[in-house]
């Protein structure tokens, strides 16, 4: 690894008032001679799944072809992940996602403090981003919508946007249940936010309407048509669909670099 462009600190900790609970994320940080000024971070959910997103070798090569300095920050979760994860301020109709809110305010005001209190080139908001896979990934632009002046940038693999706060036997509609849907929909455009969204056709096999769109691919396009109608362009919404992409790293980490490439770039 080239130790004078980067470094990668593995399992820090952070204690969290919010969560009750130590966080461990891991870190890549540019060496003190790379940088001049501040530079492009990125928080990502299930930060414990690093290593099968092989993201030492994509940093080491990132580097090595000359890429620009960034911040990588990966955010562990624990067995209380289908509780921290989810939507601030409305669980979905198990209760599931009970903690998110607690989670948010852990990532607004504890972790992004500390970060920049001990690494001063993480300073500059309209540079920061958060990615996140299933989820995660729901976690991540959750955190993101409800907190613009931080964040710039949402990366979403594989979405958990069929997030609902009724049961399919409770009478659920596409148009009035999805949690993330109506949060986007009753809410003003965001200034500044741009998104990335990836599916795989693979993703799943459910069609809950039976019109031959698996729900997967189905409630990422009627999210992104929610952001239309709120005015992001095409210049601020990319979509990637993998054809036989599935649910899992050994998709979303030959799509990764890619989605780097758009955060460091765009």
């Amino acid at each position: 690894m080239d130790k004078q462009k980067y470094h990668i600190l593995k399992n820090n900790k952070i204690s969290s008032v919010f969560l009750k609970r130590d966080v461990v994320y891991d870190l890549i940080i540019p060496s003190s001679s790379y940088f001049i000024e501040s530079v492009p971070t990125l928080l990502m959910n299930d930060g414990q799944d690093y290593e099968q997103l092989e993201l030492e070798t994509l940093a080491r090569n990132h580097y090595q072809n000359g890429g620009e300095a960034f911040v990588f920050v990966g955010i562990h979760t624990n067995e209380n992940r289908l509780k921290e994860y989810g939507t601030s301020n409305i669980p979905d109709y198990k209760g599931r996602g009970s903690l998110a809110t607690a989670y948010m305010n852990f990532i607004v005001s504890e972790l992004l403090i500390s970060l920049r209190n001990n690494y001063p080139i993480i300073v500059n908001f309209s540079k920061t981003g958060f990615c996140g896979f299933s989820l995660g990934g729901l976690s991540a632009i959750d955190i993101a919508w409800e907190n613009p002046h931080l964040f710039s940038k949402v990366g979403v693999f594989s979405g958990s946007f069929w997030w609902r706060d009724k049961a399919y036997e409770d009478g659920y509609q596409d148009d009035i249940d999805r949690i993330m849907h109506n949060k986007i929909r009753n809410s003003e455009h965001k200034k500044g936010l741009k998104f990335w969204f990836e599916c795989g056709t693979n993703d799943e096999t459910a069609d809950r309407n039976n019109n031959g769109i698996i729900d997967a691919i189905e409630d990422t396009l009627d999210l992104i048509s929610e952001l239309r109608k709120k005015n992001y362009s095409d210049e601020d919404i990319t979509y990637v669909e993998v054809k036989g992409g599935e649910h899992n790293f050994g998709t979303w980490k030959k799509v990764f670099p890619n989605f780097l490439e758009w955060f460091l770039k765009n």
